[in-house]
């Protein structure tokens, strides 16, 4: 019923339409079924079939991400250049606040400084935990399907597939536990 992999590239989309071929119903469960040539490779193979988890999808239904998504396509037009991924503006704009916080780019006291990191951005939210430095945010959970479906605004790389967002998990709820015993400088 069901195939969860990690496989990425080539190997997800041959394994996708090799299933296609052989009759097989099922869903597959990704970590990279939305990006990198993908949905493009996999085609009519991967509608409805392939499930993607990430940080965040450009048709993540909110105003504040649409218009991130815009402004990033508005700058970067061509479907090569379509590689955004909201963890990295997260972490970037942390960074910054970490820099900030401790008045300097002293290693230790940015470290330090990014134990406190809470960010925001194109309505998204995340922060580090203190105790072993893990960025917390949130995860979402979508399909593939053909762009102008309902959901489903943008495509992937200009693939005409996209991923419409079918959950979302709070950081919280994702969040595993630790037993990290981070010995500090």
């Amino acid at each position: 019923q069901a195939v969860i992999t990690g496989n990425w590239g080539n190997d997800l989309t041959l394994l996708v339409k090799a299933a296609r071929e052989v009759g097989f119903e099922g869903t597959f469960y990704t970590f990279y079924g939305n990006a990198l040539g993908a949905p493009a490779a996999m085609g009519e193979a991967g509608i409805g079939k392939v499930v993607a988890v990430a940080d965040w999808f450009p048709n993540t239904p909110t105003r504040e991400s649409e218009a991130f998504y815009q402004a990033f396509r508005q700058r970067f037009p061509k479907p090569e250049d379509d590689y955004v991924h909201m963890r990295m503006q997260l972490m970037i704009e942390s960074l910054a606040q970490a820099i900030e916080r401790a008045g300097s780019t002293d290693a230790k006291a940015v470290a330090t400084a990014l134990e406190k990191t809470e960010v925001s951005f194109a309505g998204q939210s995340a922060r580090m935990r203190a105790a072993d430095h893990q960025f917390q945010q949130p995860l979402a959970v979508a399909v593939m399907d053909k762009v102008g479906t309902p959901g489903v605004k943008f495509d992937v790389e200009g693939s005409g597939y996209g991923f419409r967002v079918v959950r979302s998990v709070k950081p919280e709820q994702a969040e595993m536990p630790h037993s990290c015993n981070m010995v500090r400088p």
